[in-house]
């Protein structure tokens, strides 16, 4: 579902990526664990389009994508949950939802949206910026799932989440990818939530994949060590 090979990316005239390659099946959640500078975020932003290739591709389906602008690999199915959530704070939370609907026929949410995060449903009329961080992560990849992506980005999906609402996240992750032929990328520090929903774990450093895990056969010490400072 998600097939990238030999990805260089740069910032000017400094390389941030280094040949990253990797693939997702569909049903599949992989997890790009790494400490923080080691090019977890350049990654997820070459693959959504925010950020230019150098070289490389980046396949989606039968779709490469490399070249696109951002709302072309939208269409052809990849949605992305920025690191910080990037909710619309003035907006209710049924609003924030609807506008991942913008190019949708049917501009109704899905009720399983809120059968996958209830909170949602009791605060459909609050205000976006008026709910906690765990509630506005919970916002932002509802929002992202009524695109009907092939391919859902999750970058540091934890971060500043308290751990019963990080349960809830790694728990509706793991039904959405029961409840639909989705692929889930998510790169995180958060060791116990990868291991709570991805199949394979992979580490960055440097701007390079260096270890790479099927999760029944995890060194957890060995993950430990690339992620300690």
């Amino acid at each position: 579902m998600l097939n990238v090979k030999e990805l260089h990316v740069a910032y000017g005239q400094s390389e941030a990526l280094h040949g990253v390659s990797f693939e997702a099946k569909p049903k599949e959640t992989v997890a790009i664990m790494g400490r923080n500078g080691m090019g977890k975020t350049t990654l997820f932003k070459s693959l959504i389009g925010l950020l230019p290739v150098k070289s490389g591709s980046i396949q989606v389906g039968a779709n490469d994508v490399t070249r696109d602008e951002s709302f072309r690999r939208v269409a052809k199915g990849i949605a992305y949950v920025p690191q910080g959530r990037m909710i619309f704070s003035t907006l209710t939370v049924e609003e924030n939802i609807q506008t991942g609907l913008e190019n949708a026929k049917d501009k109704r949410i899905p009720e399983e949206i809120y059968k996958l995060f209830p909170v949602l449903w009791d605060m459909r009329r609050r205000k976006g910026g008026n709910l906690s961080g765990g509630q506005q992560q919970q916002l932002a990849i509802a929002r992202a799932l009524v695109t009907q992506p092939k391919v859902l980005l999750l970058d540091e999906p934890t971060e500043g989440i308290q751990p019963s609402i990080i349960k809830d996240i790694a728990k509706a992750l793991n039904e959405i990818r029961r409840l639909r032929e989705i692929t889930i990328v998510v790169s995180e520090q958060v060791l116990s939530f990868a291991m709570d929903v991805a199949d394979r774990l992979f580490v960055i450093e440097g701007g390079r994949l260096v270890h790479e895990t099927a999760r029944a056969e995890t060194d957890v010490a060995h993950i430990k060590q690339y992620l300690s400072v």
